[in-house]
């Protein structure tokens, strides 16, 4: 099924950028997987995302955030639970700390994609039930919980995309190279989770990642 989504910023962070945010020029596939999840999530099914088109031309903007560089300790907050005399308290003005963003404006994609079902699926679950009931859903703009680009604070509006009409991305007859893109985490191990990356290439405006070769990190 293909699913349009759209906004004014998005940020999909660059790993190799430490204390400041960087985006990819493209919204990647775990971002896209999460999209997803938000407005249907389930134990027994699995995003898999085909294909990204992008509709709207890549343009990025800079902007500078004040964050809080500090955190409660949890250590704390137990013994406090447990009725220890102590003051929960966090300083922003102690703590405060300025970040650069370079994140996209005005971002426009559809989303190509298919249920795998997992083993937690029950016996009666099919991958056509959650499509369906996905696409009423999507139809009525119901989530479970917001979805967003990259971070909550840039929230992604959604719609279905007519299977039957045509996609027009920004880049007909173009091909760019993207270089390397996280493409997900592999969970396959709980107790050592792994990024996977793979070499990007936008292709007429379509992100195919049917045919993309996977490399795992170890």
């Amino acid at each position: 099924m293909k699913i349009e989504v759209w906004g004014e910023y998005a940020l999909f962070t660059r790993p190799e950028f430490h204390s400041e945010r960087v985006s990819y020029d493209v919204m990647t596939p775990s971002a896209a997987r999460g999209l997803l999840e938000a407005i249907l999530w389930h134990p027994g099914v699995c995003w898999i995302i085909d294909r990204i088109y992008v509709l709207n031309p890549i343009k990025f903007a800079n902007i500078r955030t004040n964050e809080v560089s500090a955190c409660l300790n949890s250590s704390a907050v137990k013994r406090v639970l447990k009725g220890k005399d102590e003051v929960l308290c966090l300083s922003a003005a102690d703590n405060i700390a300025q970040r650069s963003n370079r994140l996209l404006r005005n971002v426009r994609y559809v989303i190509e994609a298919h249920i795998e079902l997992t083993p937690k699926a029950h016996s009666g679950d099919t991958a056509k039930k959650f499509t369906a009931m996905m696409r009423r859903r999507v139809e009525k703009g119901q989530f479970f919980h917001h979805p967003y680009f990259g971070i909550r604070e840039y929230t992604a509006h959604f719609r279905p995309w007519p299977e039957d009409k045509e996609i027009q991305t920004a880049y007909p007859g173009r091909d760019i190279d993207l270089g390397l893109m996280l493409y997900d985490m592999d969970y396959s191990n709980p107790q050592n989770i792994q990024p996977m990356f793979f070499n990007a290439t936008l292709r007429n405006g379509v992100l195919d990642l049917t045919k993309c070769e996977v490399i795992k990190c170890s």
